[in-house]
C-alpha cells in the first residue's frame, strides 16, 4: 500500500509504526473471508481491509476521527483472525490499537457512551470495585430485561448467578515431590473475581508436575483498556504489573510466568512493544519474554499420556490464543494426551463474540456471533466444552447446557483422577 505521510508526521513513533504496517498490505482481501464482523454485516468497511483504508485516511490526513470511522473501528473485535490469514504479515493488532488510541484523543463520544466506557475501564480493572459491582449486578439481574440501554443489559447479564468460592490464600505453593521448576502464576483480575477455581486448578496441576508456584496477586495486565484506546489507564495498570512480575523474576530465578487467561497473555507478551520507547522497556521486555500460556508450558514439561476416558470434549479455540499467540494445536494435543476425544467445531477460527469488552459495547453483533458459535459447538455433541479464556467461557456458557470448563480444569481433573487410581 502506498502511503503519503509527511516527514514531520513520521517523527511520531506511533505514526511511523502504523506507516510501516500499512505499507505491508497488498489489498488482497484474504482477510475478509475470516473476519467475523464482515461475515455478519457484509460491509467492506467492517472488514480488516476496509478498516485499514479508514485508518490510513484518518492518520495520513492528520484529522480527528469522525463518526463513520469510529463506528466501523468500534465494531472490530480485535480477534486477529485476519493476522492468521494474511499472506503479507500485516500486523493489524498494532495498527488497530494505535487507531483506537488516536480516536480516544481526537473524538468526542456521546455522553452516555463515554460514561459506559469509563465505567467499564474503572470497574473491570479494579478487583475490589469489580466484586462490589458483581454484588449490585446480582441484585439487578432479574430486572435486566427492562433496562432500556442494551449495553447496560449486556453488562448485567454477564454477572454470574452464583458467587465464586473464597480466593486463594497462600502466596507460594510447593511442588509435589521434587522441585523441577519455579514459576509465577499471573491470576488475572476479572478471572480471579469470577472464577477462582481456574487458578486453583492451575496451581494443582503445576504442583503435581513438579513446579513451585509463586502466586502474583490480582493486578490488571491492561488488556481491556488497551483495546479501548485508553493509553493512560493501560500504562498505569500495566506498569504495576510489570514491576511486580519483574521483581518476581529477579528474586526467584523463575523458569516462566504462567498465564491462564489468553486475553491477558496476548497483551503481556506485547509489553516489549507497548513500552518500547520509555524507561521501562527492559523490564517490560523481560516480562514479555518469560511469559507463556499455561498450555505452552505444560507441553514443554511433558504432561503425561493418560488412559482413554471415552469422553468427548468440544474444543473452542479462543481468538487471543489461536490468532493472538499463534497457539492452535497444543491445547488439543494436551487434552488428547489426557485421554479425551477432542472435536473441533465448524468455523473454529471465528470469534464467539466475547472479545474483552465487546459483548458489553457491541451486544447485538456479539449475540449473533455467540449464537453461531454455540450452534456449531452443540452440533458436534460434546460432553464438555473446553476453552482457554474466561471471556469465552462466560459468553458460551450463557447459551448452552453443556458444561464449559477451562482447559486446565479438565487437565487437572484427569491427572488427579489418574493419581488416585494409581
Amino acid at each position: 500500500m502506498e502511503t503519503k505521510f509527511a516527514p514531520e508526521q513520521l517523527k511520531n513513533p506511533s505514526i511511523a509504526r502504523s506507516n510501516e504496517i500499512l505499507r505491508t498490505c497488498v489489498h488482497c482481501g484474504f482477510c475478509t473471508a475470516t473476519c467475523p464482523t464482515y461475515q455478519v454485516l457484509g460491509d467492506e468497511l467492517d472488514s480488516p481491509r476496509g478498516r485499514i483504508y479508514l485508518i490510513k485516511d484518518m492518520l495520513e490526513n492528520n484529522r480527528p476521527a469522525d463518526e463513520k470511522t469510529v463506528m466501523h473501528l468500534d465494531r472490530c473485535l480485535s480477534c486477529l483472525a485476519c493476522m492468521t490469514t494474511c499472506p503479507s504479515d500485516v500486523h493489524y493488532m498494532h495498527l488497530i490499537d494505535h487507531a483506537r488510541e488516536y480516536i480516544e484523543q481526537t473524538y468526542q463520544r456521546p455522553w452516555l457512551e463515554k460514561l459506559i466506557r469509563t465505567f467499564i475501564a474503572v470497574i473491570l480493572t479494579n478487583p475490589t470495585l469489580f466484586r462490589l459491582g458483581m454484588l449490585f449486578g446480582k441484585i439487578a439481574k432479574p430486572f435486566a430485561g427492562v433496562v432500556p440501554e442494551k449495553r447496560l443489559q449486556a453488562m448485567i447479564k454477564l454477572i454470574p448467578s452464583q458467587f465464586p468460592s473464597a480466593p486463594i490464600g497462600s502466596n507460594i505453593f510447593p511442588a509435589v515431590g521434587e522441585t523441577k521448576y519455579r514459576v509465577a502464576l499471573f491470576m488475572g483480575c476479572v478471572q480471579q473475581a469470577i472464577n477462582p477455581q481456574i487458578n486453583s486448578a492451575t496451581i494443582s496441576l503445576l504442583t503435581q508436575l513438579g513446579c513451585e508456584v509463586i502466586v502474583q496477586r490480582e493486578r490488571c495486565c491492561g488488556a481491556l483498556t488497551h483495546h479501548m484506546g485508553k493509553a493512560n489507564i493501560t500504562h498505569k495498570t500495566a506498569l504495576k504489573n510489570i514491576e511486580a512480575l519483574d521483581s518476581a523474576i529477579q528474586n526467584n530465578n523463575l523458569d516462566a510466568i504462567i498465564i491462564n487467561t489468553s486475553g491477558c497473555g496476548t497483551t503481556i507478551k506485547d509489553y516489549g512493544h507497548i513500552f518500547r520507547l520509555g524507561p521501562h522497556q527492559k523490564k517490560a521486555a523481560r516480562v514479555a519474554q518469560l511469559s507463556v500460556d499455561i498450555t505452552e508450558f505444560l507441553d514443554k514439561i511433558d504432561y503425561p499420556q493418560l488412559p482413554k476416558k471415552g469422553v468427548r470434549v468440544g474444543y473452542h479455540a479462543a481468538c487471543s490464543l489461536q490468532h493472538g499467540q499463534a497457539i492452535k494445536h497444543t491445547p488439543i494435543e494436551l487434552l488428547e494426551r489426557a485421554g479425551y476425544d477432542v472435536i473441533t467445531p465448524r468455523n473454529s477460527h471465528l470469534c464467539c463474540g466475547s472479545a474483552g469488552t465487546y459483548n458489553m459495547l457491541q451486544p447485538e453483533i456479539s449475540a449473533e456471533l455467540a449464537e453461531r458459535k454455540i450452534n456449531s459447538l452443540e452440533a458436534i455433541n460434546p460432553d464438555i466444552i473446553a476453552t482457554g479464556n474466561i471471556g469465552c467461557m462466560l459468553q458460551i456458557g450463557r447459551g448452552t447446557e453443556t458444561p464449559v470448563l477451562h482447559t486446565v480444569q479438565i487437565l487437572d481433573e484427569a491427572l488427579r483422577q489418574n493419581h488416585s487410581e494409581a
